[in-house]
């Protein structure tokens, strides 16, 4: 036996990432909404100036509610003295009280009724965080365990914690695991798993008979197990999905025209100022009590890691649109037909970014411009066609480009397909015949023999 010292370097994660990436990915408005929270659940937090420092005279009344926040603050109480109605992860389902449910946090909440150390504990938390709206796991365990400098089994065992909690089949890499995952869930044996495994094509297509073949069940039974799979849920975190609110829009960034050149800026003043008020601060510093120095420190750290957090989202939602708007220069001068392809990947790379940070940093963002409000997603296009690659129009571009090839044609003799795809291409836009068909079908216009001026 032999007794052997060594020193290694193993990152480890920690709150203020997983909020960084929480807050990323916040809409204006749920940022908005979630700043309202905080400062109800933290007293040491103001979104205006209302109180001024040192006003002797509310004394009295700022130390009784800092005693009644002690002894009333749901929240903060949740987090270190959960009892069981809260830690039941189906009671606050859909419920309208605190913070709107989401699938993280609907996650993380489970996370209290299982034992695990910390760092287990904010390595689910980082997969969960690492989930797209549907509830899986896009990103390769590979590739999530070389960005945090762990090995990949850390990731495997987070995984795993992850898959077991509720809704079943979160966490899966793809349609077949997610229905395999629930099916196991509920201790299924039968065709059913057979069929999710190697042949949902097939059952798509309605091939009962075939897969009874391959299976050596009767046809019944294939039919009895597409029952069963179709109770499923494909999308675990569709649930969990906040409807959309398409009658107020807060846009995020700005695109102005200063001499010729684009200038991009963040919304600003139009979002609540969010500081650390100045009373309690004194009040930390003076007081002798114990327990309320211990519930001040706490209350500053998170309002601390909060504003670093925001800090964080401006920058790099600032650094994504100045990378958008450079790359779509020509959709801001000369409009849509101006798109150029654009990939995730692209930005990511420019900025030296994971491509999940810039996904979550345009998720539900908004541009402001001269041409009207769009979503930064918008501005991700992918070429015209699969043919005609060379070709540097989006598709969005293409769209828009075939769409003002009609309205400007000659209506006595409208342009075939055929005809619209010469042209096209001729203004750089290579297409196929069956695209400008599909597109054209997309967008709700005639064939040439329906346009035609009779």
């Amino acid at each position: 036996m032999e007794l052997i010292q060594s020193q290694s370097q193993q990152q480890q994660l920690n709150q203020q990432q997983i909020q960084s990436l929480e807050l990323l990915q916040m809409s204006a408005q749920e940022l908005e909404e979630y700043l309202q929270e905080l400062t109800q659940e933290n007293p040491v937090v103001e979104l205006e100036t209302g109180r001024q420092e040192g006003d002797s005279a509310r004394e009295d009344e700022l130390f009784d509610r800092l005693s009644w926040l002690e002894d009333n603050d749901q929240q903060n109480r949740y987090y270190q003295h959960v009892d069981k109605e809260e830690l039941d992860p189906l009671a606050r389902a859909g419920t309208s009280g605190g913070l709107e449910e989401t699938l993280f946090r609907f996650l993380s909440r489970q996370l209290y009724q299982k034992d695990l150390d910390e760092d287990d504990a904010q390595g689910v938390r980082y997969l969960a965080a690492c989930l797209d709206g549907d509830g899986y796991l896009r990103t390769p365990l590979e590739e999530l365990a070389r960005n945090l400098g762990r090995p990949k089994r850390d990731l495997e065992r987070w995984l795993t914690i992850l898959r077991s909690l509720e809704p079943a089949g979160v966490g899966a890499e793809t349609l077949s695991q997610c229905l395999e995952l629930q099916l196991r869930r509920i201790h299924e044996t039968g065709p059913a798993l057979e069929i999710v495994r190697h042949h949902l094509e097939a059952l798509a297509r309605k091939q009962y008979r075939a897969i009874a073949a391959r299976l050596n069940i009767s046809v019944e039974e294939a039919v009895r197990a597409e029952q069963l799979i179709r109770e499923l849920e494909p999308r675990p975190g569709a649930p969990f999905e906040q409807p959309e609110q398409v009658q107020y829009i807060l846009p995020d960034v700005f695109v102005e025209e200063a001499d010729g050149a684009l200038t991009v800026r963040l919304r600003g003043r139009e979002r609540p100022t969010f500081r650390i008020s100045g009373y309690y601060r004194n009040l930390l510093r003076e007081t002798e009590d114990g327990e309320v120095r211990e519930y001040l420190g706490e209350k500053m750290r998170q309002a601390d890691g909060v504003l670093r957090a925001l800090e964080q989202r401006g920058e790099t939602l600032l650094r994504c649109a100045r990378a958008i708007v450079e790359r779509q220069e020509a959709f801001f001068r000369e409009g849509p037909q101006g798109l150029v392809p654009l990939r995730l990947a692209d930005v990511a790379q420019a900025l030296e970014l994971h491509e999940s940070t810039v996904s979550r940093a345009v998720r539900e963002k908004y541009l402001q411009c001269s041409r009207g409000v769009y979503p930064l997603n918008y501005f991700f296009s992918r070429r015209a066609a699969a043919q005609g690659e060379g070709g540097t129009v989006g598709g969005r571009g293409a769209r828009a480009l075939l769409r003002r090839m009609v309205d400007q044609e000659d209506k006595e003799h409208p342009l075939s397909d055929q005809k619209l795809c010469l042209a096209m291409e001729e203004l750089g836009c290579p297409v196929s015949r069956r695209t400008v068909a599909k597109y054209r079908e997309e967008l709700g216009i005639p064939g040439a023999a329906g346009r035609k001026r009779r």
